[in-house]
Order: C-alpha cells, then structure tokens, then sequence
C-alpha cells in the first residue's frame, strides 16, 4: 500500500513541477514555435491541439520509460533514445489517429487527425520525454511529468493568446510590432517562471 501511496505522491508532485516550475514553454522554450504560429493563426483550434499533445504525450510516457531501461545496458544509448522516442511517438500518433476517426465521424474526425501531426512532432512532447529519461525517472515520475507538461504548455497557449489580445498595438512601436513584441512578453513570463525555481540574481 504504501508504494502506492508514495508513486501517487511522486506523480502528483512531478505533474505540479512540470507544470510550473518546470514548464515546457517559459522554463525551457519547448514547442514555443508552435505557440506563435497559433497565436498569427486565429483560426486553429489552440484547445484541441493542446488536448491531442497531452494525450499523445501520456500515452508515449510510459513506452518511453520500458524503451529507456531496455536501453540502459547499450553503450550508444544516447544515440539511440532521440530517435527511439521519434519512432514510438508516430506509433503512437497512429494508433490515437485510428481512435480518433472511429470515434468522431466526419469533419471532426478528420479535424483532429490533420491536427495530430504538428501536435506529435514538437519539440515538447520529445523534449519532456528525453528530460524524463535524462533525468532518470521512474514510471510514476514520467507520466507526472508528461501530465504537467502537457497542461503547462496549454496554460502557456492561453496566456500568450491572452496576451496577444491585450497588448495594444497602437501604443507599440513600428518595428517591435507582431512577432518582437510577442516575444517579449514570452521573455518576460519566462523570467517568471524562472523565479519559481528558486534561483537568484547574480549581482
């Protein structure tokens, strides 16, 4: 009983840390491409492609982990995981596909399966799975730290769209309009993240 309790805690604690401290967009820049192209598109759905990164990303936490101890012994493991992780991502992405088309018929189906792509293939979903097997988790700890990552990045979608909304153009300077002022902001709420982490200033 009490291991579980205490993967429980270990899940709970490292989905909290991926989901602040350690948040994939303002702490470590993962998939913040993603984010500005969502932000110059208004029309993209921000919410389901959240939903689908999330989930390909749990669904890939616990194949990473049994893929990265079955590695261990290898001597050219570092070489292999990148592209390990790459390969059971896209299985992944198809299997989650095939549920998609089957249990969303028409339009919506097709929707989400154009989405899945770019939603797979981004830089936070295999940076959180090679942080993870960097920083040898444990299972518990892997699918913590997807789960926060995943609900980190959407927080991090929200507030840059909400930011782009709100920043008033007229008062912004010719040349710091659209992307450089965008990515101010960004800078400025990663400098806050930043500050959860516990570093000081260097003076």
């Amino acid at each position: 009983m009490s291991i579980v309790i205490g993967g429980l805690a270990q899940f709970f604690l490292y989905t909290v840390a991926a989901f602040a401290a350690q948040n994939a967009v303002f702490g470590r820049s993962l998939g913040i491409t993603s984010i500005v192209q969502m932000v110059e598109d208004p029309d993209r759905d921000s919410v389901l492609f959240c939903l689908l990164l999330t989930l390909v990303q749990l669904i890939s936490a616990p194949l990473c982990w049994a893929a990265n101890l079955a590695m261990a012994p290898l001597s050219l493991r570092v070489v292999l995981r990148p592209l390990t992780f790459f390969v059971i991502s896209a299985l992944v992405m198809g299997a989650v596909s095939l549920l998609c088309r089957r249990l969303f018929k028409g339009a919506r189906g097709e929707k989400m399966a154009r989405m899945l792509p770019p939603a797979t293939f981004n830089t936070c979903v295999l940076g959180t799975l090679l942080i993870c097997a960097v920083q040898s988790f444990n299972l518990s700890q892997y699918l913590g730290f997807a789960l926060g990552s995943g609900v980190g990045y959407f927080v991090s979608v929200l507030l840059v769209m909400e930011g782009h909304r709100k920043i008033d153009r007229r008062s912004v300077p010719a040349s710091f309009r659209g992307m450089p002022v965008m990515l101010i902001y960004i800078g400025i709420l990663a400098l806050a993240v930043y500050g959860f982490t516990g570093h000081g200033l260097a003076i």
